[in-house]
């Protein structure tokens, strides 16, 4: 049977964003691929947090991780009470679904529906670590086929030869997106900004772009504004990390200017996932900070002199008047009527 995974690139396969197996969690490391392609290996379930938290792996990957992760930690209390394997089960769930804080609402869905499958599994005598493995697969391969869907609203909104400019790392609706674009026959071209510090557009969505057989150009975080125009973009198009009800968008810091600056250009902006109903409104999301010393080098080479100092808000936040629709996997929605997402059959 063919996995959802099937013809996306290298690093979208299942077992290159985080896999359990053996008693540890391989995670590829995406700080520095392309350049290198390296795993973190963790072998206990703090170590995974350690490792979402310290952005070896982003986007969608995080989640997967947490899930591996819960398995790590079945792994490791196994032959102990069904008392104190709960109690690890839970702190483990704290850990890994806290280990960013803006993601963490989504986190904890994922993580509670881990114990509940280790739960099911202690009442059946079978093995808490495989039972947990096989719900995140399954979660995955969901995952992958609802993207595939909402692909196919997105994709619906491109030219049959148009632009696309993008930004961070979308994950899989990046490749999904490119999928269905080639089982439709049509010629696009990806323009990415880098997506300073971490360099994701310039490493990931290019690199997926890149192996998926497309034509991609990387540009500096600059220059959106005037490439928008001079390119021609026909699209612009992000995921999120979080959908508030209120169709705030909170994305990668620089989502915000592109989509001013394409409000301005008249070009669409298209935001891809799904709203998050624990967050009503934008005065529920936390904006993480992070250590402002990474904003003074780039890709480990020190860029500014001693005693400069550095400021490193990982998001932002784009208002709904500058959205043109919210892509789900149950259509487009209005930024100001995604209750109907809610509404509305698959």
């Amino acid at each position: 049977m063919a996995r959802a995974d099937e013809n996306l690139a290298f690093m979208l396969q299942y077992e290159n964003v985080a896999w359990y197996e053996d008693g540890k969690v391989k995670i590829l490391d995406r700080r520095i691929y392309p350049v290198r392609t390296e795993y973190v290996t963790c072998k206990t379930y703090q170590e995974v947090a350690q490792a979402i938290t310290d952005m070896v792996t982003q986007s969608g990957g995080p989640y997967v991780a947490a899930g591996m992760g819960m398995a790590l930690a079945a792994h490791n209390i196994k032959g102990k009470s069904e008392k104190e394997i709960r109690d690890h089960l839970d702190k483990a769930a704290y850990a890994l679904s806290h280990a960013r804080p803006t993601t963490s609402a989504h986190m904890v869905v994922i993580v509670d529906s881990c114990k509940k499958a280790a739960h099911a599994a202690l009442k059946n005598g079978e093995a808490i670590d495989q039972a947990i493995f096989d719900h995140v697969l399954s979660i995955n391969e969901k995952r992958y086929s609802n993207i595939y869907t909402l692909a196919q609203y997105l994709v619906d909104k491109f030219p049959d030869e148009g632009t696309i400019m993008t930004q961070c790392f979308a994950e899989t609706i990046v490749g999904m997106m490119l999928k269905v674009a080639g089982e439709r026959g049509k010629k696009i071209k990806v323009i990415c900004p880098e997506t300073r510090p971490y360099f994701q557009g310039a490493r990931l969505t290019a690199s997926v772009v890149c192996d998926q057989g497309y034509d991609v150009t990387v540009i500096t975080d600059n220059m959106p504004g005037y490439v928008l125009e001079k390119k021609n973009v026909d699209v612009f198009t992000s995921a999120a990390d979080v959908i508030a009800m209120d169709g705030h968008v909170v994305n990668k810091i620089g989502t915000f200017q592109i989509a001013l600056a394409a409000w301005y250009r008249k070009i669409p902006y298209y935001c891809t996932g799904t709203p998050n109903v624990h967050h009503p409104t934008i005065d529920t999301v936390t904006i993480e900070e992070r250590d402002p010393d990474f904003v003074l080098q780039a890709m480990g080479q020190k860029t500014t002199m001693k005693g400069v100092k550095g400021y490193y808000p990982a998001f932002d936040i784009t208002p709904p008047q500058l959205v043109s629709g919210i892509v789900t996997t149950k259509g487009i929605f209005s930024p100001y009527d995604l209750n109907r997402h809610f509404k509305a059959e698959e």
